[in-house]
């Protein structure tokens, strides 16, 4: 946190009492505001962050003339150096933390229309009698993604020049580039559950939660697109990925610092991304990731004297890729699970060139430490993880099942991206470290998944972390498709865990539920995320406010809608009743597909497909073991049933449509 605005409206007379008030954030523009009536004038605030200006824009105004009167001031903590000073209307706060020197400078600057503005010597501006003023807030550090030492230029030139621009386009320009921004990335895709949304405030529709059908099916409407305002909100290209509150931290000492933790949640912010069209969102994840190789390669030599590069259980903006001084949060697979998250923004959008430059060298440095820490066991010749532990529970043991299945996904994956980038050698040895590695699937006594190779499994245990079902989500090893003996057993696991858990948790289990082909149960789930884990602002809870239960719970409704893990894009997958007629459009799909569907009655009655590659695109659906008719771009054309699968040979840059015969 660098600094905090404050505007102080007048003290010499007793306020009068407000009417009419009303708060409001509108997600399909961004913007936020504040309107009341106080002594008969009418007052309203509008704010919004705009990424392409790089500010935060505020406009205080009233009905009546002559009535915005307040003092603006930046205050700062009192850890680090400070001066402030006014003129012309503008506040400039400077300085430098005392831990580790990083600069930072804050510019405001005070527009006003009508009345009068006054500098003070105290580095604050006084507005009064105004009409209407508009307020733009700059800010930055000399923080840089550049190992080691994170540092970059001074920000006071950046900062300036962001303010002044924002100040020559004036506040309708700011908005209105602000809008089409913004609105660029969440206009594309829509979903319709059959909500109506009725006139109440969000807390009150979210108490009475599971009251109204019609109401409900707006509230995960909203919920839904919640978590893609927030996502867009968060994390640009440029900037830093989504931390563990996404952007919105009002604590010197945040939880958990604010930090990235890499055993789940990270990864869990970008779970929607791709496919919900949000995939520039996923760039800062990719850099960030990047950039962990070079100071993640310090600690596999230092650490382990091994090649590649590896992360444990969390990070930082400064490339902390060293183990915590816990052995509960042991955890080097981290750097396989965010290579392997690469991986699958290449199975979305088929692009090469991001695989080649970044996806693989970031996959083959991970596989490469995995080369020199994986080791035989002698008690079956197979390759494991020793130690290894399952994320916050449990004993330290050779093979836990989430380190194995991370690596068997991350061994495939590298393989099949070596071919692809012309590397047919480190192909050969991920295709040798698969045929002796143990993959972590197992059955226990009891009927679950184990969690661990030996059958250690407490059917009583209920622990938030339910790491040996990765393979199952968002790992592509269990499915009951096509492993329905293994996916049973992931339900018996998940039963004896239990609905209950922190807000991330309950996400998490709405993905696998969704997964198991059970849409009333992940329904349950989502409706225990709202019930319980769920502030009045809709962010989600840990408890505290942890903003990765926000996006994991986006994608588990996204699951329900369609998968395309597998061979195919399944459709409508996993459908609760409670949303029997409903659609969606712009959802992405692997293999460069974007999808829209519309069902009734639970049944789809019309399929849209574009394709951005051309290839052969396999729908899953029961409605395809009867005929169909198949348009592109309004003309008939041929495809082939196989059972529940639909095969259509498709051209790049070619929308079709399906319906019943």
């Amino acid at each position: 946190m660098a600094s905090d605005l404050a505007a102080q409206g007048p003290v010499s007379t007793e306020p009068a009492e407000a009417s009419e008030y009303r708060r409001y954030l509108d997600i399909s523009q961004a913007v936020a505001g504040v309107s009341y009536t106080s002594a008969g004038v009418h007052f309203t605030r509008e704010y919004f962050a705009s990424a392409p200006a790089g500010v935060i824009v505020g406009r205080l105004s009233a009905k009546a003339p002559g009535q915005v009167s307040f003092k603006a001031e930046i205050s700062t903590p009192a850890n680090r150096t400070r001066t402030a000073k006014a003129a012309d209307g503008r506040v400039t706060v400077k300085g430098a933390l005392a831990s580790n020197g990083m600069r930072y400078e804050t510019q405001l600057q005070v527009v006003n229309r009508g009345g009068s503005r006054t500098d003070g010597a105290d580095g604050s501006v006084t507005v009064t009698g105004a009409d209407e003023v508009v307020l733009i807030l700059g800010a930055g550090t000399d923080y840089a993604a550049k190992y080691p030492m994170y540092r970059g230029d001074d920000p006071h030139a950046k900062v300036t020049a962001q303010v002044d621009r924002a100040v020559r386009l004036g506040y309708d320009g700011l908005l209105a580039r602000h809008r089409a921004d913004y609105r660029g990335l969440f206009d594309r895709m829509r979903v319709e559950l059959g909500g109506v949304m009725p006139a109440v405030p969000t807390d009150e529709l979210l108490a009475s939660y599971g009251a109204a059908p019609q109401a409900d099916r707006a509230l995960e409407q909203l919920y839904y697109q919640f978590g893609r305002y927030l996502l867009i909100s968060s994390s640009r290209p440029g900037s830093l990925p989504a931390n563990l509150q996404g952007v919105w931290n009002v604590h010197e000492a945040p939880p958990w610092q604010a930090d990235y933790h890499v055993n789940i949640n990270l990864q869990m912010n970008y779970w929607p991304a791709e496919m919900t069209n949000l995939g520039e969102t996923f760039e800062p994840f990719a850099r960030y990731v990047d950039g962990l190789r070079e100071p993640g390669g310090v600690t596999a030599r230092q650490m382990y004297g091994a090649d590649g590069f590896v992360a444990h259980h969390a990070s930082n903006i400064f490339g902390h890729t060293g183990a915590w001084d816990h052995p509960a949060y042991f955890f080097p697979e981290s750097g396989a699970w965010l290579a392997g998250q690469l991986y699958d923004h290449y199975r979305f959008t088929r692009d090469r060139s991001f695989l080649k430059k970044t996806a693989y060298p970031v996959m083959k440095d991970a596989a490469r430490f995995w080369l020199d820490f994986l080791q035989t066991d002698p008690r079956d010749g197979k390759l494991v993880a020793i130690p290894s532990r399952s994320p916050e529970l449990g004993p330290s043991v050779a093979g836990a099942s989430m380190s194995q299945e991370i690596l068997w996904q991350l061994f495939t994956e590298v393989r099949e991206a070596a071919l692809v980038t012309g590397d047919p050698t480190f192909a050969a040895k991920a295709n040798k470290v698969l045929k002796k590695l143990d993959p972590g699937l197992r059955i226990g006594k009891w009927g679950q998944l184990q969690e661990w190779k030996e059958d250690l499994d407490d059917p009583d245990e209920t622990h938030r972390h339910v790491s040996h079902l990765y393979a199952l989500h968002p790992g592509r090893q269990i499915s009951p498709r096509t492993t329905p003996e293994f996916a049973e057993a992931a339900k018996v696991s998940l039963n004896a865990r239990t609905d209950a858990g922190t807000g991330w948790s309950k996400a998490w289990k709405i993905n696998f539920w969704a997964r198991l082909l059970d849409g009333d149960r992940a329904h349950k789930l989502l409706g225990d995320q709202l019930r319980t884990s769920t502030l009045p602002n809709l962010w989600d809870t840990h408890p505290p406010f942890q903003i990765d239960g926000n996006f994991g719970a986006t994608a588990g409704m996204t699951e329900m809608l369609l998968q395309s893990h597998l061979d195919a894009l399944d459709l409508l997958p996993a459908l609760p009743a409670a949303w029997a007629d409903g659609s969606v459009d712009g959802l992405r799909a692997r293999g460069a597909y974007t999808v829209g569907l519309t069902w009734k009655g639970g049944k789809p009655s019309e399929i849209r497909l574009r394709a951005d590659k051309a290839g052969l695109a396999t729908l899953r659906h029961d409605m395809f073991r009867m005929p169909v008719r198949v348009y592109q771009n309004g003309r008939p054309v041929a495809a082939v049933r196989h059972g529940d699968k639909l095969v259509i040979p498709t051209k790049s840059g070619t929308s079709y449509r399906i319906v019943p015969a």
